[in-house]
């Protein structure tokens, strides 16, 4: 079954569950416009500004003294520049029921695994929507049944995952893209059933005191893909995604004590290389309260990457990165918020900027930078970035929520 089908079966199978009750139930959701002006020109030419705008309404209702829901989250964005980056997903379409002991849900979904700030290794149920954008926090929509129970001895939850979703890129006319454009249509799988092999998952998690920790394995096609050059068309080479299949086992952990939040993401995966390889990213975040007037609170973010690969999917050479930041939380009416981030390797940096701010009841202003510093034009194989190095970019975006 295509994941189109798919996609088709499971709102079919849902929407005729949906009693005419439920038809005058409220949406709400959010509205944004966004205005981006990268500070070079692409190295294809591409334009130094873009605007764009998204919408991503939800609808949700209950039944049964609210054991069983129902949730719809489409989304959609328009972009003035690339054409890939127009796109629509549906984030959500879940039926859920909550038993006595087990809770079922089934349908599109989104899950996550995970504390580290700066990398989520173990967060591996949805894909990445890396169209939308490169920090990998937008995710698209997963076609799942998901099991759980929660005992005295934790949280098991098991995943069954039909329909692969592939990862999205920037297009031909779009910035933050790769030097040659991903043909997207023409995937290669290693397994021989493709997009419809089954994944599936098993998650246990628990707190003890202080410690909250998770314990995960998955099977099934791995979320990254690798890449090989196709030069049949000598005169417009690209790049196909090779998709292979992955073991992978992982654990997070999380402390506080305190101001101190203490964090570690590690995982082992096979699938890649003959060998399995490992990776962890850990460290911790400490919150100085109270560091104004007002009741402001900062927060100082160390963390550090490793990869026990020496080289990377692509070629380039792998390194360990340390990665510090800060968090201001101005604790006001309007939710002023500002991260900022640095990641460091080998003389390459990483400067990443977030901030936000409520203006009245329904707005919100949200500002946006990425800046790649350190990057040798002579050593491109050095740096996962070197491709990036002239998108160093800011982002302003007015979300209007209804």
């Amino acid at each position: 079954m295509s994941l189109s089908k798919l996609y088709q079966s499971l709102i079919y199978s849902l929407l005729i569950l949906l009693p005419l009750p439920a038809l005058s139930a409220e949406w709400r959701g959010v509205i944004a416009t966004e205005g981006r002006y990268y500070f070079e020109e692409g190295d294809f030419g591409q334009e130094q500004e873009l605007a764009s705008v998204m919408i991503e309404p939800e609808f949700f209702h209950s039944w049964d003294e609210h054991n069983l829901s129902l949730v719809f989250k489409p989304f959609y964005r328009w972009d003035s520049m690339d054409s890939e980056r127009t796109h629509g997903d549906i984030r959500e379409l879940m039926l859920q029921y909550i038993g006595d002991e087990w809770e079922v849900k089934a349908g599109i979904g989104k899950v996550f695994w995970g504390v580290a700030e700066s990398q989520h290794l173990v967060d591996i149920i949805n894909q990445t929507d890396f169209v939308e954008n490169i920090d990998g926090e937008d995710k698209l929509g997963q076609p799942m049944v998901a099991i759980s129970t929660e005992r005295d001895w934790g949280l098991l939850s098991i995943f069954a995952l039909p329909g692969f979703r592939e990862r999205t890129f920037a297009g031909e006319e779009g910035r933050l893209r790769f030097p040659y454009v991903i043909d997207t249509d023409n995937p290669i799988y290693e397994d021989p059933d493709g997009k419809s092999r089954l994944d599936g998952a098993i998650r246990w998690s628990n707190w003890f005191g202080d410690w909250d920790i998770g314990v995960a394995h998955f099977s099934g096609t791995s979320r990254e893909p690798q890449f090989v050059l196709d030069t049949s068309n000598p005169n417009n080479p690209t790049l196909r995604p090779v998709y292979v299949a992955i073991d992978q086992t992982s654990i997070d952990l999380q402390a506080t004590k305190g101001a101190w939040l203490w964090k570690l993401e590690a995982m082992s995966r096979s699938g890649f290389e003959a060998n399995r390889y490992s990776a962890a990213v850990g460290g911790f975040e400490y919150t100085f309260y109270g560091v104004t007037d007002s009741g402001a609170d900062l927060g100082v973010i160390m963390e550090y990457q490793h990869d026990s690969r020496d080289i990377l999917p692509g070629g380039f050479k792998q390194e360990d990165v340390l990665v510090g930041g800060f968090r201001l939380a101005m604790n006001d009416i309007p939710s002023t918020e500002v991260l900022l981030g640095y990641s460091y390797a080998d003389n390459q940096q990483f400067i990443n900027l977030e901030a936000s701010r409520r203006l009245g009841d329904s707005w919100k202003l949200v500002i946006e930078g990425r800046w790649f510093e350190g990057i040798d034009e002579n050593r491109p194989m050095d740096s996962i970035f070197y491709p990036l190095r002239n998108d160093d970019y800011l982002s302003i975006t007015f979300e209007r929520y209804f």
